[in-house]
């Protein structure tokens, strides 16, 4: 195993204009679509339910609309490294985006919240697939040196859904033309998938290993099983339920270390589970994404407490995302290894006190002026992800120069990300739900627990780092 790192003062990157030029533009723009469209989509459906709910109905199954979604996600993740094996890039995209525009097609003829929920599961098994095949083909359709800028440009892509879904999904709801929202991402993953023949390579050279032939499947069970507790943990209003719903989720994903652990067929590399960074890695990024679960609710608190209309309220969580699309295009262009590492290290403190910022401005009846401060409170927390994301998907990309383990360690990036996100919006559902109003105190719980955990992965981030600099 080698780190360039190690050795070296400068990280070796190519440029902006090579990542887009012809050569690798194709497959750039397949592999920032595919996760652009899980991200929009799930942000244009939160913006769309109010106007779904009340031509179809289904008050009682509103929050399952997210927590079928997110759960199908978690599991389809698991299986990014197996379908790779099998079929190869081309053949993984073609058949993530033909179920991915059924799903669509689904969701758009809803007679029923019921029949919504199936084209939502349908959706999410194959956004799952196509999230984790973002990072996962980086490697083997992309040079090494484009890794770190193909990297941040594959996960801006979830800064851009959140500000293209409430955008269109609000835009859509305002003419009463919900289905047509649906309609449209089915349109978009045919005009894709019209490009993957061209874009991406039909094989993976080099990849050996016979277990990745095979579906990790009690490891996508537990993962499956934990996805569905956390995210349940967030509806009831019962503490005592909420609490033991979350203990479950922690207990299946302990068990699912330990199963994956000793499983040939797993998710994580074995590396993993060995002295080295790669675990840190993981943990770096799993606080960072479970941070950010708290700019959930910022449109919600936006409403209440500044009196926002919905339009307002709802983009008023872009700024999170703004932050972390413009610091991870910076980031993304730094070559110096100890200032790279300085960053990585130092993201989750500049994460924390960016929520510690909007915790502590959140008040009843709240003016422009302290509006302006949430704005930049969530810029500083969206820029302390940005910086650190690009750089740590590469550091696990580049963990291993066995092909087959490198894959399955890029692949787990999408699957840490998206349990993580679980785990992050089940103790937010926790927090704002320890009062029934709403109102400014839970506001400041939600936002200081969240600064609390990002602060936590000052410990992760710092081991993730050391060791990259050459002393």
């Amino acid at each position: 195993m080698t780190h360039p790192d190690d050795t070296q003062s400068y990280t070796p990157t190519a440029g902006w204009r090579e990542l887009l030029g012809p050569k690798n533009l194709g497959a750039s723009t397949v592999l920032a679509g595919g996760v652009a469209l899980y991200a929009t989509n799930e942000f244009l459906t939160i913006s769309l339910l109010p106007s779904t709910v009340a031509e179809i109905g289904g008050q009682r199954l509103y929050a399952w609309v997210t927590t079928v979604y997110l759960v199908a996600s978690v599991v389809a993740a698991t299986t990014v490294s197996a379908v790779l094996t099998k079929v190869g890039p081309r053949g993984a995209y073609l058949g993530g985006l033909g179920v991915f525009g059924v799903g669509s097609v689904l969701c758009a003829v809803a007679p029923s919240m019921e029949f919504l929920l199936l084209g939502r599961v349908v959706q999410g098994a194959a956004g799952g697939l196509l999230a984790g095949l973002g990072y996962a083909v980086i490697n083997s359709a992309l040079p090494q040196s484009l890794w770190t800028k193909a990297s941040a440009l594959v996960s801006a892509m979830w800064g851009v859904g959140t500000l293209l879904g409430p955008a269109a999904g609000g835009l859509f709801a305002q003419f009463g033309s919900w289905r047509w929202a649906f309609g449209l991402l089915a349109v978009l993953t045919a005009a894709m998938a019209a490009l993957v023949p061209f874009a991406l390579p039909g094989r993976t050279d080099g990849v050996t290993r016979p277990a990745a032939d095979r579906i990790p499947v009690w490891s996508l069970m537990l993962l499956g099983a934990a996805a569905l507790a956390i995210s349940v943990a967030g509806i009831p209003r019962n503490l005592a339920l909420t609490g033991g719903l979350l203990a479950l989720g922690v207990a299946l994903v302990l068990v699912f270390l330990v199963v994956d652990r000793r499983t040939s067929a797993s998710v994580l590399p074995p590396m993993a589970f060995r002295p080295g960074p790669l675990k840190w890695i993981y943990l770096t990024l799993g606080v960072l994404m479970a941070a950010t679960m708290a700019d959930m609710y910022v449109p919600l608190f936006g409403q209440r407490l500044a009196h926002l209309v919905p339009v307002a309220a709802g983009f008023l969580s872009v700024s999170l995302a703004a932050g972390w699309t413009i610091s991870e295009i910076t980031s993304a262009s730094l070559t110096r290894t100890r200032v790279i590492v300085t960053v990585v290290a130092g993201a989750p403190l500049v994460m924390a006190v960016g929520l510690g910022i909007a915790a502590v401005s959140q008040f009843e009846d709240a003016s422009g002026l302290l509006v302006a401060v949430w704005v930049v409170a969530l810029m500083i927390t969206g820029a302390g992800i940005g910086a650190a994301w690009p750089h740590l998907s590469a550091w696990a990309m580049g963990s291993s120069d066995d092909p087959a383990e490198g894959r399955t360690a890029a692949a787990a990036i999408n699957t840490v990300q998206l349990i993580c996100g679980s785990f992050g919006a089940g103790l937010a559902g926790v927090v704002v739900n320890l009062t029934d109003r709403g109102d400014a105190t839970a506001a400041r719980w939600l936002f200081a627990v969240m600064a609390l955990l990002a602060a936590f992965g000052c410990v992760a981030s710092y081991r993730a780092s050391r060791g990259r600099v050459a002393s």
